[in-house]
Formats: structure tokens, sequence, C-alpha cells
């Protein structure tokens, strides 16, 4: 393979696109403690991993070089557009930005920011008043910025998958999951029974759907 000069090699847009992303989720997390920065940190990290490879360096593209060329030798791996390589490998070469992983990705995307704007208000002003985070959002999960989060993180990784990025993925799952657990045994040692009660009729990442306030079981792990 040649050098992609023409197509990547666009550092100021790995950094503007960075930028972007982590200030516009910055604006709707506004991490505060220890654990937020560590999560928000984490997710800045695969942002600027994904974006490196996206704009920057194609390391994925040319790792999978030799099977890429020899498997699909009609499409040219050196062009932006040939980083979606779920359209590629599936057929929608010819306008990967239509393909349905790539509405898919947007779907997510869209999903993941909304829950990140919607679940502050309610937790914000929660923390504000020294009280239990249960309205809005926190009426139906537990954990909805978390949730937020790993939306977004799976719409990029649909829309463009890297292999550091899918090695990111599931350790971040684990974090995102250890640190929901880390938050509840702090709620639960803060607000003692009313947390259990809340805990006990809420789920942790999947809602259940009706009136919230009326569902029974278990937490939902």
């Amino acid at each position: 393979m040649t050098e992609p000069q023409a197509d990547y090699g666009l550092w100021s847009l790995v950094i503007i696109n960075s930028a972007v992303f982590i200030i516009f989720a910055f604006s709707f997390f506004k991490p505060q403690t220890k654990r937020d920065w560590r999560s928000f940190g984490a997710f800045s990290a695969f942002l600027i991993a994904l974006f490196t490879e996206m704009y920057g360096f194609p390391l994925t593209i040319y790792l999978l070089s030799g099977w890429l060329q020899s498997a699909y030798p009609n499409i040219n791996w050196l062009a932006h557009d040939s980083g979606h390589l779920p359209e590629m490998i599936f057929g929608w070469e010819n306008n990967p930005h239509f393909g349905p992983f790539h509405l898919l990705s947007f779907l997510l995307l869209g999903i993941g920011f909304l829950l990140l704007s919607a679940a502050w208000p309610a937790l914000h002003q929660a923390q504000k008043e020294g009280r239990l985070a249960v309205a809005g959002l926190y009426a139906r999960i537990r954990h909805p910025q978390y949730v937020g989060f790993v939306a977004i993180l799976t719409g990029f990784l649909v829309q463009w998958p890297t292999l550091l990025t899918i090695a990111m993925y599931p350790v971040l799952l684990f974090m995102y999951w250890r640190l929901s657990l880390s938050e509840e045994k702090a709620a639960e040692a803060a607000f003692g029974e009313e947390y259990r009660r809340y805990a006990e009729r809420t789920p942790r990442f999947i809602p259940r759907f009706g009136d919230p306030l009326r569902s029974g079981g278990g937490p939902l792990n």
C-alpha cells in the first residue's frame, strides 16, 4: 500500500473533532467527583483514539491491509470513506454515509447525547439540595448518564470501528459498570432506606415501561 497522503494526516481535524465532542459532552456531564473525572477521562481517550484514526493515521487499515486488499480488491482502502469498514465489507461502498451502519450510528449518538443532556438537570438539582436524584430519567433508570456514554461509544464504534477502540470498548463498559456499583454503595450509605427502596423499583440500566413509581420487583443488574 502507498502512503495515504491525500485523505489522512489531517491532524487539525483530529484536534477540532476531539475538542468539539469532548467539550459538548462535558457541557452536559459536568464531572465533579474523582469518579466522574475517571469516567469522563476514559470517554475522552476513546474519542481521541477514534478521531486519530479517522483523520490522522489509519492504523487499523494498515494492520489489516493484506487481508482487506486480497478480500476486497476493488476498494481503494486509502480513501477516507473506506474507514467505514462495515459499509465497505457489506456492500455500501458507493455511499457509506447513507449505509445502515452509519445511520444506526447517528441514532445511537443522538440517543446518547439526549440522555446526557436530559439527565444532568435532575442530578444537578438533587445535588444542590442534598437529596437523592429520583426525578426525570432517574425515575426510569438509576444511571442514565452512563447509558448515554455507552450509547455514544457504541455509535462511534459502529460508524468507524478500529482495533484500538474495539479493544477499549469492553474495558470502558466494565469501568462504567464498576463505577455504577461504587456510586450505588455511596448513595446507600448517604440515603439508607430511601435509596434501597429506590433501587428496588428502578432498574440499573434498562428501563421498565409503565409507571416507574408503581413498578415492582428487584433491581435489574
